[in-house]
């Protein structure tokens, strides 16, 4: 099924619901996206694979910035302990739980400007990611093989894999800290 709208200049865009390798007079997400040269098509390409890149790299930022406020948390909940213990190993009364030979529990949350970072990040990496898939919505061959290889430079360039592993006689083979290394993760962003 294809659909010819008229552009700007009278020219007609090429949409199709179908397979498609559209180049010239393609359209994308709005008349004004109307390629009419093969320079407009080849920065569209290297656009949406920067897209697709961003998408990546707000995803990882997200994950580094609670990363960030979870070591922030951990510091603050060792400070109280060490506040709270006595020399002679007793506890004073505090908001820190202490069950009979486990470790100290403590309830942290993120502050509000805390919390509106990461809803900011988050709503970029899902509006980026939402114009993504309305442009894989144009079924256009191209774009599409574009998308991929945005993922994959994404994913290359924002997700290296850093573990360290403790290596030793009562750790040995224990993960201490992984970044990036939980594989594919919410490849969507929407529903994970």
């Amino acid at each position: 099924m294809d659909m010819h709208h008229d552009g700007p200049q009278g020219a007609s865009c090429k949409i199709s619901m179908l397979w498609n390798w559209y180049t010239i007079d393609a359209c994308f997400l709005s008349s004004s996206w109307h390629i009419t040269n093969q320079a407009m098509f080849a920065a569209t390409c290297i656009g949406v694979i920067l897209l697709v890149m961003l998408v990546e790299l707000t995803r990882r930022l997200g994950q580094e910035y609670d990363a960030f406020l979870l070591r922030q948390f951990q510091r603050e909940a060792s400070r109280r302990y060490l506040d709270d213990v006595d020399p002679s190993g007793n506890t004073s009364s505090s908001s820190l739980v202490r069950p009979q030979s486990a470790a100290v529990v403590a309830t942290f949350r993120a502050s509000l400007l805390q919390q509106l970072a990461r809803s900011v990040l988050h709503a970029v990496t899902f509006g980026v990611a939402y114009i993504v898939m309305l442009l894989a919505m144009y079924f256009n061959g191209y774009v599409i093989i574009c998308i991929f290889i945005g993922a994959g430079l994404g994913k290359f360039f924002c997700d290296w894999l850093e573990v360290r592993v403790a290596a030793g006689a009562a750790g040995e083979g224990v993960i201490v800290d992984g970044k990036g290394g939980r594989g594919v993760e919410e490849p969507s962003v929407c529903c994970g």
